[in-house]
């Protein structure tokens, strides 16, 4: 007999017989005819991209990490030693027992106030305020941030050429910075308990991990 009337081809938009999406040869559509991602990337290239920032972004934020936490113990060395200068040496406490010995006498002797416990104690609980006065600095060539000082101590002109000068940075270097004096306050008593050289880089590089990048870091100026 004759051959039958073609099946009804489904319209744009509608369902087959089969309950699925209609294919007509070209890439599944979704709604509003927007090509599926998954049709548009290959799925090698979407897992290595996928890999690669999955690894990237934990060293990223290791490395602004260390960064805040090397430039915050740095800093902390210099204003602790800024302020230690500013004492008058002929400035005294009296330390040892203030009991009366049977011959009548006291175990009590004066020694220079900078530098004793106590002046290092009342400056730990303060110093990380000055954190305010830093600002950020990037190294164009290592993409490393320092932190250096936005405002002198003695007033004079600074140059802040490429200092970004933020809230949120001055924030996270205290921070930080309350962490180290709280966490290393021993260590920072028994280095700043009498004079000595290169504080900072025997303290946050060598008896520390804070700045084991950080070794050629030269010395800042106050």
């Amino acid at each position: 007999g004759a051959p039958g009337p073609a099946a009804p081809r489904a319209a744009p938009g509608q369902r087959d017989g089969t309950g699925g999406a209609e294919r007509d040869g070209r890439a599944e559509r979704w709604p509003g005819g927007a090509v599926g991602m998954r049709d548009r990337i290959p799925p090698v290239l979407a897992v290595t991209v996928t890999v690669a920032v999955a690894t990237l972004l934990p060293v990223a934020i290791a490395r602004r990490s260390q960064d805040l936490h090397c430039g915050a113990c740095r800093a902390l060395v210099d204003e602790l030693e800024w302020e230690i200068a500013q004492v008058d040496p002929r400035k005294t406490i009296q330390m040892g027992s203030f009991r009366i010995n049977p011959d009548g006498s006291q175990s009590v002797v004066e020694v220079p106030y900078a530098r004793s416990e106590a002046h290092l104690t009342e400056l730990l609980e303060r110093v990380c305020e000055k954190m305010k006065e830093y600002g950020e600095k990037v190294d164009p060539s290592t993409q490393r941030k320092s932190y250096v000082r936005v405002i002198s101590h003695d007033g004079t002109k600074m140059d802040l050429s490429g200092v970004k000068i933020d809230g949120d940075v001055a924030s996270s270097l205290k921070f930080a910075c309350e962490s180290i004096a709280e966490e290393y306050e021993d260590e920072l008593v028994e280095f700043l308990s009498h004079e000595a050289d290169n504080v900072k880089d025997r303290l946050c590089s060598k008896r520390t991990d804070l700045c084991d990048h950080a070794l050629h870091i030269p010395h800042d100026e106050l």
